[in-house]
């Protein structure tokens, strides 16, 4: 996830003002250090009061300076380091110097409680060494102990969110391995309330010490990223030193040296299954085509321009032409028909001309798939697959409004059983300030609009129940955007129905996901057979493409502008899955 940033200066007035309405100054007030302002707390006894501390300049900032003590008191419970904002018209400060800062003590960090001396005025006394930073293992109990001072964490640190990276010079890490979301791999509620606990406590965020954003360099790394060195979800970070801080809502090191080393995880090769019938699951990333034309840009969503779509759509070719399905249920196109200028015939015809001999063909339903500008959508090849009856759309009950249609179409291929493909996109999680009653978030670890979720999953469940195609088979594939983790309400209700969700092959053998949020993966999307359809599974993978890369490589990210990779096409990875066409009918 993206953070957003205040701009320093409006950090600055913000705790300016709060200095100001303390109305006159008190005397300041006589302490022991940094030490005894930090407290063991997480704010501070003295805050609202003004202090005097004493130290060395360790990390400059856009709006201060980290302080840290000369020599550590003897209790391990308070931290030896201060964040410290000059009041206007003091000295600039620099790393080693040796200062003396008086100011009105306050917990600041966007929500956090930074223990800050804010409107500081000072007294430069030369420069000193910098302190020995302290060495770490694993994770500590308690973080704010650390608060301000300089840490060097010798224990190997797994990447696990890279969202930010271009764009702040910041990246999620975890001691122990990377974090999932908690209800990827605990139940909704106390279960999931732990894990959650637990990956705030494993999580460090390492910072550039800027807050300027789009950096030209990544101060920490050697090296900058490349398609060779990309820093993927899953890399390795060893010797990883800073300053620890704590602001936009997690404790971060900011960097005062580059990484000791980076192990980078590989860029997986395209999955292998086994069977004849092979589907794939793919959200799109908002693939909007303008006016079919080359113009009508910028649209609602997707690409600014026709380049940046051209780009993209020669991402999602690359994609599926290694993936080589018969069958795409796809997410997040353009909800603008079926004719030669939208955006699903546009699709149809790039892959066409990438592979020759194929007719990739849209499953065009009457009249058009619901209300919401995006829509969910079925391709096939038409040289392999022969469509069944004709195609049925679910629009009724939740999927008027919140969760797209399902459309579903029945197939052949070869002499196989019929079966029947649904492509699913239900409510996402966000939007939460416009959610009511029981789609409110219930702090159970599974976001707002659940219940709208669950709703989805049983009106779906009973209208594949009647099978709307008029195919009489039973073999159905529900495969797309569930926007659930695997624990979720809407996933167990429908195992509970006698679906199965697809178990996903890795080749790592760690938990699969598709989707990477606020550096923690899990799996959005899934694809749920029928019991008859489970008998005739070979295998199923998903392929890491997405989720695991920086959105630099992205069709409109700086490292992804000049070639078409499959390399994030979009932000969830695609599902790839084998059945026997010659199961008993």
């Amino acid at each position: 996830m993206t953070r957003f940033r205040p701009a320093p200066l409006a950090f600055a007035l913000g705790l300016a003002l709060l200095a100001a309405g303390c109305g006159d100054r008190p005397a300041p007030v006589a302490t022991d250090g940094i030490a005894a302002v930090q407290g063991s707390g997480e704010r501070s006894a003295y805050e609202g009061r003004r202090a005097r501390i004493e130290g060395v300049v360790t990390v400059l900032m856009a709006d201060g300076a980290f302080v840290q003590s000369l020599q550590a008191d003897a209790d391990a419970a308070t931290a030896e380091g201060l964040f410290v904002m000059p009041a206007e018209g003091q000295p600039a400060l620099e790393v080693g110097q040796h200062v003396a800062a008086e100011g009105l003590v306050a917990e600041s960090g966007d929500g956090a409680t930074l223990t800050t001396l804010a409107d500081a005025r000072l007294e430069v006394f030369g420069t000193v060494p910098l302190p020995e930073p302290q060495a770490l293992t694993a994770p500590p109990a308690d973080w704010e102990a650390f608060e301000g001072m300089r840490l060097r964490v010798e224990a190997p640190l797994t990447v696990t969110g890279n969202d930010a990276l271009l764009r702040f010079g910041e990246v999620d890490l975890a001691f122990d391995g990377r974090l999932y979301t908690p209800t990827e791999i605990a139940a909704p509620g106390e279960a999931a309330i732990a894990q959650r606990a637990d990956n705030r406590r494993r999580l460090l965020v390492l910072d550039d010490a800027r807050t300027a954003e789009n950096p030209g360099s990544i101060a920490w790394l050697s090296a900058p990223l490349s398609t060779d060195a990309p820093l993927r979800a899953g890399s390795t970070l060893i010797g990883v030193q800073g300053v620890l801080d704590q602001r936009w809502g997690a404790y971060r090191l900011q960097a005062d040296a580059v990484v000791g080393e980076v192990r980078q995880a590989p860029r997986p090769g395209t999955p292998v299954v086994e069977g004849a019938i092979r589907i794939a699951g793919m959200n799109l990333l908002n693939l909007f085509n303008g006016d079919g034309q080359g113009g009508g840009f910028p649209t609602e969503r997707g690409a600014k321009d026709y380049d940046g779509y051209a780009r993209q759509l020669a991402k999602h070719v690359t994609v599926i032409t290694a993936l080589d399905p018969a069958i795409i249920a796809a997410q997040e196109l353009e909800n603008d028909g079926f004719g030669q200028e939208s955006a699903v015939q546009e699709l149809a015809d790039a892959l066409n001309a990438a592979q020759p001999g194929a007719r990739w063909t849209p499953v065009a339903s009457e009249g058009r798939p619901g209300t919401d500008q995006i829509t969910v959508g079925l391709l096939y090849r038409a040289d392999r697959a022969e469509a069944v009856g004709a195609p049925a759309l679910a629009i009724e009950g939740p999927f008027e409004y919140g969760s797209r249609p399902v459309l579903a179409q029945s197939f052949r291929i070869g002499d196989s059983p019929v079966f029947t493909v649904a492509s699913v996109h239900f409510k996402s999680k966000g939007g939460c300030e416009d959610a009511q009653g029981a789609d409110r978030d219930q702090d159970d670890g599974q976001g707002c609009y659940n219940a709208k979720r669950v709703e989805s999953a049983e009106a779906m469940h009973a209208w594949l129940a009647t099978d709307p195609t008029g195919s009489g088979s039973d073999r159905v594939v529900a495969i797309g955007d569930y926007n659930a983790y695997a624990m979720e309400d809407p996933i167990r209700v429908l195992r509970e129905r006698g679906w199965v969700d697809a178990p996903m092959a890795t080749e790592d053998g760690h938990t699969p996901h598709s989707f990477v949020f606020d550096g923690q993966a899990g799996r959005l999307d899934h694809a749920m057979l029928s019991p008859s359809m489970a008998a005739m599974l070979r295998g199923a993978a998903k392929w890491p493409v997405n989720s695991d890369e920086s959105i630099g490589f992205a069709y409109d990210g700086a490292l992804g502008r000049d070639e078409a990779s499959p390399w994030r096409s979009s932000d969830h990875d695609p599902l790839l899955l084998g059945f026997d066409a010659a199961s008993a009918r």
